[in-house]
């Protein structure tokens, strides 16, 4: 193992919580100045205690993302390895800043539903509505599905919108990779030292796991420190990794990830100084998800992002329950405001999933050095 690489990774973590803690001030104040905070007339979370989380600043997660993106620009860019995962990072934290603003700037919104497009065209006098409502059926009909998975808020980007703007997303990360990057990027490794090349197969893959991961850590931000917390310990695995097989890119890129996170999970422990925001967690989720396609650990991504794959699958199994059987499955959905309705308070159920999580990773690890 290379002891330089290690030191060089260290240094970029380093320097990097270092100037997150810098400016952190500066983007806290910009946050307030432009009343970029938490409303309580949009987010139904914001109920009971939780309701003094009102005016708290969202898009904190622009401390994480400009940093690591600064300091990978200046000093870690390397076009065939860290272009690519910058370039994902930012097209989903574009995304979710827009959404993230548009929740607070937006103006309310209503979605024409499939029941009601049925009644139009049973209903319009015009025959060319007629025909333009049954040609939308489909559309419409994906847009009432994906709602089901979206948040009841009729501000900001709705769940097809945001879905249709991640697979573009992950379309274009996919096909780069594909086409340019070689056939390095074409195989997944296998746990004790086996490896399948899965060759064009390799752009689904990219799509689904950028858009699932950046969905999954998505609806884990909704407790102080947890998200940030959690993603601390993914990426720190995911720099061990990088350093114990010597590359010499994503070592220091995961790195760099981990000392802007420290910072911003300084400022975001309860009581938040400022919260993550769409911006950082889509962002900061398709890292994720394409960090451990570059490192070949692809199919350790369920370990090494556990507990945002739980909470998000249990959002899915919610809902699931509630469409096919009419009951809840928990008493809320995601599985952190379930045990918080159970009587766990934040700072008990954050580093409780902290520890899960760690553990997990832990495994991850232990297995990529089989």
């Amino acid at each position: 193992m290379d002891v330089s690489l290690l030191k060089e990774s260290l240094i970029y973590l380093l320097c990097s919580a270092v100037g997150a803690f810098l400016w952190a001030p500066v983007l806290t104040k910009l946050l307030y100045k432009y009343n970029i905070t938490r409303r309580s007339d949009y987010d139904h979370t914001l109920q009971g205690e939780r309701k003094i989380k009102t005016g708290t600043p969202i898009m904190g997660g622009l401390l994480v993302i400009i940093t690591v993106t600064l300091v990978t620009i200046l000093f870690n860019w390397e076009r065939k390895y860290t272009y690519v995962p910058i370039g994902t990072m930012g097209l989903a934290a574009l995304l979710g800043a827009a959404d993230d603003i548009l929740n607070i700037t937006g103006t309310r919104r209503r979605l024409r539903n499939l029941k009601h497009t049925l009644i139009l065209i049973r209903v319009h006098k015009k025959w060319f509505m007629k025909i333009w409502h049954t040609l939308s059926l489909p559309w419409i009909a994906f847009q009432d599905f994906t709602g089901m998975f979206g948040s009841k808020q009729n501000r900001g980007l709705q769940a097809h919108e945001k879905l249709l703007l991640q697979f573009t997303a992950g379309a274009i990360t996919a096909w780069w990779v594909y086409t340019k990057l070689g056939e390095h990027w074409h195989t997944l490794q296998l746990p004790f030292d086996g490896t399948i090349s899965v060759g064009w197969l390799i752009i689904p893959i990219i799509i689904f796991l950028v858009m699932f991961t950046a969905n999954a850590v998505n609806v884990t931000d909704g407790m102080d420190g947890l998200a940030g917390g959690s993603l601390i310990i993914t990426f720190l695995g995911m720099m061990m990794l990088s350093w114990i097989e010597g590359l010499t890119a994503f070592a220091p890129l995961n790195a760099t990830v981990v000392g802007a996170l420290i910072a911003y999970t300084y400022f975001n422990v309860k009581p938040a100084r400022f919260q993550m925001g769409d911006v950082g967690s889509l962002g900061l989720g398709a890292l994720l998800a394409i960090n451990a396609i570059a490192i070949q650990k692809t199919l350790l991504i369920p370990l090494l992002g556990f507990i945002f794959y739980i909470e998000i699958f249990s959002v899915i199994l919610q809902i699931l329950s509630r469409r096919l059987f009419g009951r809840r499955l928990f008493k809320m959905a995601p599985l952190h405001h379930h045990f918080e309705i159970k009587g766990w308070n934040e700072e008990k159920t954050v580093m409780r999933f902290w520890i899960v999580h760690g553990f997990a990773v832990i495994v991850a690890v232990w297995l990529a050095l089989n």
